[in-house]
């Protein structure tokens, strides 16, 4: 299915991503390009690259598009979505972030990752082993204890299996926000801050059995040949616990088990949040930390994203003060930056709302596309690790 030639006032070449119709040599073989096409109709066989970090200068945009129903899961994206969300803000994006839940189903969503690639996006997965979507509480069968016992390692084998046939670059992460209290992989769940429960006994034990359970689902993964996976190790701002035992260090699993260093920076969560922070006041903490995990590492904002109707701190001012610093490179090692564009409920109260689609609110979607705009020479879409546009070169 080829993608929109002109979209949006900027010009995004047809890409044809045809994953296995030519073939290279694993372990960063070049990308081919087929010979008979038509004029700005590119196929593309990427087996064995990865999603290469944008020259010098340039950024990556990208956006989580919102569920088509409300129940705020972040596994039901679809094109329309995207499409909207492209439309409001002027730019095409470089990926599309939503969840694989497990207990949706297990397999590799090839139907969604389809879709995204088709539309000339990186699929951003966040493979989610968890049993239900609510939060705040330890997981009765996707529990680490199960995942490093091997339960589900047929499973992730397929997964790998799946995702290696796709054939194409992919963004996966699993332990999102990792040292974020809400999901079940954070050491809250999992002995916290004891030493005596598993490991080593210098380490807290929380932190200590996310790392193995995150190799362990890497190693399962690759193992299956899924060399075209860049694998994002993802934190929040801030540590939530704010205790030594859950500093986002300690989950660190190793410069071998990432590519890229990802963290979530979010501002009003709800209209009635008071003492919000800007992006710049929290990432200026969180940025030389995350850096000094490893030195080589690229880093993304995975999610970034500002309430509306908040009568502290407007979502158009938050948002245009935080692109200004990404856009003047503030945080160096910044090469891509996303939106969530989600709403949900918190209370019978519709007033209490939380609504962060940009198509919404009228006066943040002109923030962004004005910044987009304005530093349109520094956005780059996707390229693959020879450094073959995977959009065929838009910019």
């Amino acid at each position: 299915m080829q993608a929109n030639a002109m979209r949006f006032g900027r010009l995004w070449p047809a890409l044809f991503l045809a994953a296995g119709c030519t073939t290279s040599t694993g372990g960063g073989g070049g990308a081919e390009i087929a010979d008979g096409e038509d004029e700005g109709e590119v196929e593309i066989s990427a087996g064995g690259l990865r999603v290469a970090a944008p020259p010098e200068g340039k950024f990556y945009f990208g956006v989580f598009p919102g569920d088509e129903g409300f129940e705020a899961l972040e596994d039901d994206v679809s094109l329309g979505l995207t499409e909207a969300f492209e439309q409001a803000v002027g730019s095409q994006v470089a990926w599309v972030y939503f969840s694989h839940n497990w207990y949706q189903d297990r397999a590799f969503p090839l139907e969604t990752a389809e879709w995204i690639r088709q539309a000339g996006s990186i699929p951003f997965i966040r493979l989610m082993l968890r049993n239900d979507g609510e939060q705040d509480h330890a997981d009765p069968v996707y529990n680490l204890d199960a995942i490093l016992s091997g339960q589900f390692d047929n499973d992730l084998e397929d997964w790998g299996t799946a995702a290696s046939e796709f054939g194409t670059p992919l963004l996966v992460e699993w332990g999102t926000e990792c040292n974020g209290e809400w999901f079940s992989w954070n050491g809250v769940w999992n002995g916290a801050g004891e030493t005596t429960g598993y490991g080593d006994p210098a380490l807290p034990d929380g932190p200590e059995q996310f790392v193995a359970v995150y190799r362990h689902i890497v190693d399962i993964v690759d193992g299956e040949g899924a060399d075209n996976i860049t694998w994002v190790f993802h934190v929040n701002a801030p540590d939530v616990p704010d205790e030594a035992w859950n500093d986002f260090e300690n989950y660190y699993p190793g410069d071998d088990y990432v590519d890229w260093l990802a963290i979530s920076v979010y501002g009003a969560g709800d209209p009635t949040e008071t003492e919000v922070e800007s992006f710049r006041e929290q990432l200026d903490v969180e940025y030389d930390r995350l850096a000094a995990l490893a030195e080589d590492k690229p880093i993304i904002v995975a999610e970034m994203g500002s309430a509306a109707n908040n009568a502290e701190m407007p979502p158009e001012q938050w948002t245009n003060e935080a692109l200004t610093d990404l856009f003047a490179a503030r945080w160096p090692r910044i090469i891509g930056f996303a939106w969530w564009n989600e709403r949900w409920q918190n209370d019978d109260d519709p007033a209490h709302d939380t609504n962060m689609v940009v198509q919404d609110t009228p006066a943040l979607a002109e923030a962004i596309r004005s910044q987009l705009d304005l530093n349109g020479d520094k956005l780059q879409g996707p390229i693959a690790s020879d450094g073959t546009p995977l959009d065929n070169g838009s910019n």
